[in-house]
Parts: structure tokens; sequence; C-alpha cells
């Protein structure tokens, strides 16, 4: 391995072959002396210009790393801290929510069902499955198929109201994107048709 530096500096551009000669060039994110591994952002895979792919390289396996371009810190300052109990609140949310997910493939519920969980989820965080009902804030079930009037509990709670009308957004959505979608299939159909001929 040539030219490995004792530190890479933050926004300077690093270009690397990795043991699959694969060539990596992008922007320094992280660089982690001990276990030499270095964050590199680069330009999108999709060539979408809002995206980057991000890198994690492991020094120790590279064949080459050339410093294309070095950039010197402005300031002494070190880069600021992660806020670990925010992104272990994150994992733990996001363990959760895969957990639930599970437990409803394993009730066969529908994707209609699923889809209804997901977007209620978004905005309610007390919502879990009971086979395959939906139960929102431990008095609201919703039962298949998960429409407006399968929506169950005491209809005169703010929550039972509350419910309802996400299931009614929900289900105007979900029309509105299937309208859209139409147009484009009966175009393909007289394509193919037209095509045939």
């Amino acid at each position: 391995m040539a030219g490995v530096s004792d530190c890479f500096s933050i926004g300077s551009t690093v270009a690397c072959k990795t043991c699959y000669n694969k060539e990596i060039e992008g922007e320094v994110l992280a660089f982690d002396p001990q276990t030499k591994m270095l964050i590199l952002k680069c330009p999108s895979s999709s060539g979408r210009a809002s995206l980057n792919d991000v890198h994690i390289v492991n020094l120790s396996l590279v064949s080459d790393v050339q410093v294309k371009r070095e950039v010197s810190p402005t300031s002494n300052e070190p880069p600021q801290s992660l806020n670990l109990q925010r992104l272990n609140t994150r994992v733990r949310n996001q363990i959760e929510e895969k957990k639930r997910m599970v437990k409803a493939l394993q009730a066969g519920v529908s994707p209609e069902g699923q889809k209804l969980f997901i977007a209620i989820s978004k905005t309610i965080q007390e919502i879990t499955w009971n086979g395959p009902n939906i139960v929102v804030w431990d008095n609201v079930t919703i039962i298949p198929p998960y429409k407006v009037e399968n929506v169950q509990g005491d209809k005169d709670s703010k929550a039972y109201t509350h419910v309802k009308k996400v299931v009614e957004k929900h289900m105007k959505d979900t029309a509105a994107a299937e309208t859209q979608q139409q147009p484009s299939q009966v175009q393909r159909q007289t394509q193919k048709g037209s095509s045939a001929q």
C-alpha cells in the first residue's frame, strides 16, 4: 500500500484502489487512524446530483492510496461530536418498527393493511398489531380489510375521530396514486397494441 497518510484532512479528495481492483475517489468525511478506516463521499452511482454514495474503506485492504487534493484545516477545532443519545433512540425506534412489521407479516396481514399501518405510524407512535388488527392508542381498532368503515372504538372519542380521519386521508391518497398510474398503463397497452398491428 503506497502513500497512506497518518491522517487525512476532512474535505480532502482521496483516490484508492480496493482489493477488488475497484477505484474509488471522493471527499474525506472521516478517518480513524487506529483502525485505518476511511469514509469517502463520492458522486452518486445513480447519476442524481442531489445524492451521494458513501464508501467505508479499510485502508489495510487497498493497493494504492493517493491524495488528489489536500485541504488544510481552517481551524484547530475538532469536528462536532455526535449526539449518541439521539442516535441510540433512532436505532431503537427503527428496531421497534421492524419488529412490528415482522409481527404483521407473521400474522398474514395484507399489503393494504401494512401500508395503512405505516401511514398511521408516521404520526402516531402508540400503534401495534393484535393478530391482523391494527390497534391505535389501545382503544381504536382497525380490522381487515382496513377501510374507513372497519375502524372500531368509542365513536364519541377524539381518538376514534382522529384515527378515522387518518384512515380516510390514507384511502384518498392511495386512490389518487392509483389514478395517476392508470393512464400510463393504458398508454403502454395502447402502444403495445399499435406495435402489434
